[in-house]
């Protein structure tokens, strides 16, 4: 007997929230967290590291450099294989690495291998979020996508904030070992429980053919209310088709544009980012404050781009990617470059550090719900990995820019006026994307309950 067809991204749409969707959510959120202490507890830790080598803390910037090398390496190679076969293993796989080599750092005893370890670490934290935005992306419905993969991906700065001030608590009373053995025996206790219970996105399973039995059963956990069975024929009415080497899609069909003017703010802010993440607990400190006000700084930082990201995703939903992420980058520039103009209050720096936060983490989080809109399932982890690559190599410079600027005598407010030069160009490119994007996302969906052709604003 042949049965219904059933257009599952429809059904997510039309469906509420389901536990099932939840879980998935949370556990995201749970490696997006953990990967966020991974990135960032170099940082944390280099002051104490920099005492023990016997060596200056701007050192470090070759350290940093290849972390960020590696995470530009994870995310520009590894998500175009999620498009392929499959995003669970993809962030399973991240996990088990960035878990694997950041316990290893807590044994290190050179510089050098130091640096091989923050590269090999870095792999897996770049590899992560590119594969969690497209799976929450596909499990989320359109009303609700971009607060949702906002609050996802907003649990990176959270694990930065966890980090802190855990990290300000271990250093002293354990060492900054004690550091590295949290951020590696807590990923890999996690990919444990992904393997359990982490299921693969559903749309992927439909492009990629897997048994009516399966999706049926995967569609039921979304939509309890509702019932699937192995003779419904599962479709995705979203899609026009890609097909072929879905890096060299980013550039046909329309897409090349969009593609370059999506890649510049994700450099760009990325590149401030880096430099923030690795530099301010140092440059505070440089201030006369102690460490653990020091770290306080880099946490309030994170802070505020988790509540930026959150009340930014929600705003998107309801005014527009374009407009909401524009005009929170011009904000961010003006933020960033007052950081260095109010050194002399401890306040005044702590509020800026935290509106600096809201507009710089708070809009990569909301770029991440950005990228995954403007590109279909068979090829979201590859423009959403290969931005992050790009923004990742902005990330290299950043901080390396910031080390040699530091060794020159550089001043803290001419490095934040400085630093806030690539967020205005950053603000100016999603003018241009919102343009240049506009009449080419037209992205059609099915309706199940009326059969009616839905608009929903994505690029095909």
């Amino acid at each position: 007997m042949q049965g219904r067809v059933v257009d599952a991204g429809g059904v997510i749409d039309s469906a509420p929230l389901s536990r099932f969707q939840i879980l998935i959510f949370v556990l995201c959120g749970l490696v997006a967290l953990l990967d966020g202490f991974d990135a960032q507890a170099i940082a944390f830790t280099a002051a104490a590291m920099a005492d023990e080598f016997k060596m200056p803390v701007t050192a470090f910037g070759p350290i940093f450099g290849a972390g960020t090398a590696g995470l530009a390496l994870g995310a520009i190679i590894l998500p175009p294989f999620a498009d392929r076969f499959g995003r669970r293993y993809q962030i399973i796989l991240a996990t088990l690495i960035f878990g694997v080599f950041s316990l290893a750092t807590a044994w290190v005893h050179s510089f050098g291998t130091l640096a091989v370890l923050r590269f090999l670490t870095g792999i897996g934290v770049g590899a992560a979020v590119p594969n969690l935005v497209p799976l929450a992306c596909e499990y989320a419905p359109q009303r609700t996508r971009a607060m949702l993969i906002t609050v996802v991906t907003a649990s990176w700065p959270l694990g930065a904030v966890i980090g802190g001030a855990i990290s300000a608590k271990l250093i002293p009373a354990h060492g900054w070992q004690s550091v590295y053995y949290l951020s590696g025996l807590t990923p890999l206790a996690l990919a444990a429980a992904l393997m359990l219970a982490l299921p693969e996105s559903i749309l992927f399973m439909i492009k990629r053919g897997d048994k009516p039995q399966a999706i049926a059963a995967t569609l039921g956990r979304i939509a309890p209310g509702k019932s699937f069975s192995a003779d419904d024929r599962f479709v995705l009415a979203e899609e026009s088709g890609v097909h072929g080497f879905a890096v060299k899609k980013l550039f046909s069909e329309g897409r090349a544009a969009v593609t370059i003017l999506l890649w510049v703010p994700f450099f760009m802010n990325f590149l401030v980012l880096f430099f923030m993440f690795n530099w301010l607990p140092p440059l505070i400190k440089q201030t006369g404050l102690l460490t653990e006000r020091a770290i306080l700084g880099a946490v309030i930082f994170n802070l505020g781009g988790i509540v930026g990201g959150v009340v930014l995703g929600r705003m998107m939903d309801k005014f527009g990617d374009f407009v909401v992420v524009g005009t929170a980058y011009a904000f961010a520039a003006l933020f960033v470059g007052a950081i260095g103009l109010v050194t002399f209050s401890p306040p005044l720096l702590m509020t800026m550090l935290a509106l600096a936060g809201v507009c710089t983490v708070g809009t990569q989080v909301c770029g991440n719900a950005l990228a995954a809109d403007l590109y279909p399932t068979a090829m979201r982890a590859t423009g959403v990995g290969w931005a992050y690559g790009v923004g990742r190599i902005g990330s290299i410079v950043g901080p390396v820019m910031g080390g040699v600027l530091l060794t020159q005598q550089w001043d803290m407010r001419s490095l934040f006026l400085i630093a806030a030069v690539p967020l205005a160009c950053a603000a100016v490119a999603l003018a241009g994307l919102g343009y240049v994007s506009h009449g080419q996302r037209n992205d059609v969906s099915y309706s199940p309950k009326s059969g009616q052709t839905l608009r929903r604003g994505k690029m095909t």
